[in-house]
């Protein structure tokens, strides 16, 4: 019988992964376009969700017509209430636009990038939208519809930025949890990498 050798992949894929990451800090270096038009697209983004937030009486000013006999004074209950939260939405999608721009010198995030770039923003932006919508009774069962999305999402995704790691892999030794030294005595386990990792430190 022949002996197989096996090939290391991961050498192969970090080799990869290098190279490819210098490749991209030097055409983000080179060509700031992308960050260009994320810059204009928060700031335009940001002027209409203040417009919505702030000044929702500009909604009525535009969709006026010219001399009408009935003209409206006041936005409706409902108009304002769906100003408001898109506008709030809006300015989540701005912050996500801001937070996310490339650059030369990337960030690592504390979990390995495990992150989704709209978690954060949208997160809270939904929870501010839940708390605004909980205390909104003049649109009737919309307020508890949206209270019960925005809230579901909101909480949700600040449940997962705190504590939706990577709990398979010890943080410690990095020892995968998944196994056992029951039975059989695995010596890859993590219990066993735990005790001979706390013999090292003494």
């Amino acid at each position: 019988m022949s002996s197989i050798e096996m090939q290391d992949l991961s050498r192969r894929h970090d080799e990869k992964k290098s190279a490819d990451v210098s490749l991209g800090i030097s055409s983000v270096s080179e060509d700031s376009t992308i960050n260009l038009w994320a810059v204009v697209a928060a700031t335009l983004t940001l002027i209409l969700s203040l417009c919505l937030t702030i000044f929702p009486r500009l909604l009525r000013f535009l969709s006026e017509t010219g001399t009408e006999e009935h003209a409206r004074v006041a936005l409706s209950p409902l108009e304002s209430f769906l100003a408001l939260h898109f506008g709030v939405l809006l300015a989540a999608i701005a912050a996500a636009l801001v937070l996310n721009m490339p650059s030369s010198n990337p960030i690592t995030t504390r979990d390995g990038g495990n992150s989704h770039p709209l978690l954060m923003p949208l997160s809270f932006a939904c929870s501010l939208s839940a708390f605004l919508a909980y205390n909104t009774k003049n649109v009737g069962s919309l307020s508890t519809l949206v209270w019960i999305l925005s809230a579901t999402i909101g909480g949700w995704g600040i449940w997962t930025m705190l504590f939706a790691t990577s709990s398979l892999v010890s943080k410690k030794t990095g020892a995968d949890k998944r196994t056992s030294a029951f039975l059989f005595g695995n010596k890859n386990a993590a219990s066993v990498q735990k005790k001979s990792w706390k013999r090292e430190q003494r």
